[in-house]
């Protein structure tokens, strides 16, 4: 066979050597398909060749049958670029082709397809005219259109409402005309617009009332008819692919908006009342998971202190605040920091707010029994370097959460107490041994979050003599080494009038407020101390003498910059 192929190459040389001689169409064009089929089958019995030195199988998918559904196996797209076709499925095994079939890419594939199917895998060499001829196939493949679920919400309706509402009374106006259809995805629209977190529909027992949180604070916005709350409640429950037939249980349901340079995650939250059923939808951004240490609103020493925590291999660091104190915007801001290529970072949420790109992030389950100490217990199996464990609620979360940081790793986690000094009592009163307390705690990140006020209608504030006296005797509380850059007997503050930009709220965006409290040698006594039980204000007062700014301190020191307000700061401390 092959001194048949080179007879007839020669023969194509000799003629282009000669001149042309007139001959039938017929002749020249079956001549030339004759050299171009043997110039093929040369090269397939050069891969057939070059498959025996592999040690691997050859095949020529030009003479086989495929099945579509085998051929549907492997997705188009996969195939082409892995140069790669599923050509016969049994019940014992799935037999592949491919152009380079010894890459890592393959490999994996093939491991794949083994463990989904459970069926033995044998992999072919083929040649690349023979890959061509076959992943036409694919065109006879029926194409399956994507059905979606429920209702769509695009990003073009929501730019098409949002560029109507200019301010609240705009937007109640509107919502009286809409139809039943644009409700939702104007109260969406106008709660991105205004950078709400969450969205309430009440009903109540006349009307149903609209109200939007804004930088932590509820404002009622609007009511509806409430006779058409029925179908509003039906549409909510449709795009969040909830039971409509089911009211007389909670329910919890979501969906996503992408955006251009952003996505929106809708979570709702069905909740049977009185007079109907509540809703709330929470609005999570996935651009403000992009935060960095930087921005959170640490100044001075706390940032110095804390940014040294955060870089320690080991030990446990903890934020404290009350629910909505931005605790998890900080823990991810802290893990936006530390995530690097080198560096293995596993989370454990309920639930996952935003997911963080090379971060591997679990959530737990009640339902399936997955619970904080569970979850923890297969992550420290992982070999993480760093830890993030949502929340430590109990004795046992607790305790293997500190037993990690003492063999290696950095926790980080969240606790519910008031201040950064009650979160020892908290740990104790959890039945937490003190000997292992001490050496596990690195830091403790008390944190508010204080309402900024908005920059195009600041305007200098008088305060009350009382108040002022007030301030005075907190600031003169201050480390004696702080670098304190005011008069305290010329102190200015600042306040919002309220203006367009800010809707009248004299707000805008928030920031937080923090203490950090380091475990020093001498805190570590107190709390190792058998002769007198630890008490908040004790490690306070210690933590205070170390050098401590307290939250009420640091708020004022951002009251005196003008970011915030002093009534802010009294309102979230007090």
């Amino acid at each position: 066979m092959s001194l048949l192929i080179s007879n007839l190459l020669d023969k194509k040389e000799e003629r282009s050597l000669k001149p042309k001689v007139a001959l039938g169409n017929n002749v020249e064009e079956k001549l030339e398909k004759k050299i171009q089929e043997m110039e093929l089958l040369k090269k397939e019995e050069e891969i057939q060749k070059k498959a025996q030195e592999l040690n691997l199988n050859y095949v020529n998918l030009k003479k086989f049958t495929i099945n579509l559904e085998t051929l549907a196996l492997i997705d188009q797209e996969q195939a082409e670029k892995l140069k790669i076709i599923c050509f016969l499925k049994t019940q014992k095994e799935i037999k592949i082709a491919s152009v380079n079939p010894l890459t890592p890419d393959i490999l994996r594939l093939t491991a794949g397809l083994k463990e989904k199917y459970r069926r033995e895998i044998a992999t072919y060499l083929m040649s690349e005219e023979s890959f061509q001829f076959t992943i036409k196939q694919y065109d006879y493949l029926p194409k399956i259109k994507e059905t979606k679920k429920g209702v769509e919400i695009t990003e073009e309706d929501l730019i098409k409402f949002q560029e109507e509402f200019n301010n609240f009374e705009n937007f109640k106006e509107k919502l009286k005309f809409a139809s039943l259809t644009d409700i939702i995805t104007m109260l969406i629209a106008f709660g991105v617009k205004s950078e709400s977190s969450d969205i309430h529909i009440e009903a109540e027992e006349e009307d149903v009332k609209i109200r939007f949180r804004m930088d932590g604070i509820l404002y009622t916005i609007a009511s509806l008819d409430k006779a058409i709350w029925p179908k509003i409640i039906s549409r909510i429950k449709l795009i969040s692919s909830l039971k409509i037939n089911i009211t007389d249980k909670p329910q919890d349901g979501r969906f996503t908006i992408y955006l251009t340079n952003d996505q929106v995650d809708v979570r709702i939250s069905c909740l049977p009342t009185t007079f109907g059923e509540s809703v709330v939808m929470r609005l999570l951004r996935s651009s403000k998971v992009g935060l960095s240490f930087e921005d959170l609103g640490l100044r001075d020493r706390a940032f110095d202190q804390l940014k040294k925590e955060v870089e320690r291999p080991n030990g446990m660091i903890l934020t404290i605040g009350p629910t909505g104190s931005g605790k998890t915007t900080t823990l991810y801001a802290i893990l936006n920091k530390l995530n690097k290529p080198n560096v293995k970072i596993i989370t454990l949420e309920d639930p996952i707010e935003y997911k963080l790109k090379g971060i591997n992030q679990s959530q737990v389950d009640s339902n399936k029994n997955y619970t904080f100490t569970k979850g923890l217990k297969a992550i420290l199996r992982q070999d993480p370097d760093i830890v993030m464990v949502g929340e430590i609620r109990d004795l046992e979360t607790a305790e293997i959460a500190i037993n990690a940081s003492l063999t290696g790793h950095l926790v980080i986690s969240t606790l519910h107490t008031n201040s950064a000094a009650a979160t020892i009592s908290r740990f104790l009163a959890m039945n937490v041994k003190p000997f292992l307390l001490t050496p596990a705690l690195n830091a403790i990140i008390g944190q508010r979050l204080v309402r900024k006020i908005c920059p195009f209608c600041k305007e200098e504030e008088k305060i009350p003599e009382e108040t002022l006296k007030k301030i005075k005797e907190i600031l003169r509380k201050l480390p004696e080494d702080y670098n304190f850059q005011y008069d305290l007997n010329n102190l200015k503050f600042y306040k919002g009038k309220g203006c367009v930009k800010c809707n009248q709220l004299k707000y805008k965006g928030r920031i937080g407020i923090y203490e950090i409290l380091l475990m020093t040698s001498k805190i570590k006594e107190s709390i190792l101390s058998k002769k007198e039980e630890v008490l908040d204000e004790k490690i306070e007062n210690l933590a205070i003498k170390e050098g401590m700014i307290t939250m009420v301190q640091d708020g004022l020191l951002k009251a005196l910059d003008g970011i915030t307000s002093v009534e802010e700061v009294f309102r979230v401390t007090e």
